[in-house]
């Protein structure tokens, strides 16, 4: 089993995938410009906390902490959305 640290971090990957995928079809199906404000500031804080989340799991990486098989969890986090 996998520590919950590392685990936590792929659950922030797979949430920042989600609001990704919600920014872009919400500014597909906006009604305004005024929710292009919104999923623009959605998109960017997805990238923003993805960008921390993989800091965060190199980290682990270099330290010998990430105990976490990637292609493993990359499967689970796009089969989840």
């Amino acid at each position: 089993m996998s520590q919950k640290y590392n685990t936590n971090i792929i659950e922030v990957l797979r949430i920042t995938r989600e609001m990704m995928l919600l920014a872009d079809q919400g500014d597909h199906d906006r009604n305004d410009p005024s929710c292009g404000v919104l999923y623009g500031n959605l998109r960017d804080s997805a990238y923003k906390l993805r960008r921390l989340a993989e800091k965060e799991r190199l980290l682990h990486s270099e330290n010998g902490k990430w105990d976490i098989n990637d292609s493993t969890s990359l499967q689970n986090m796009t089969a989840d959305s």
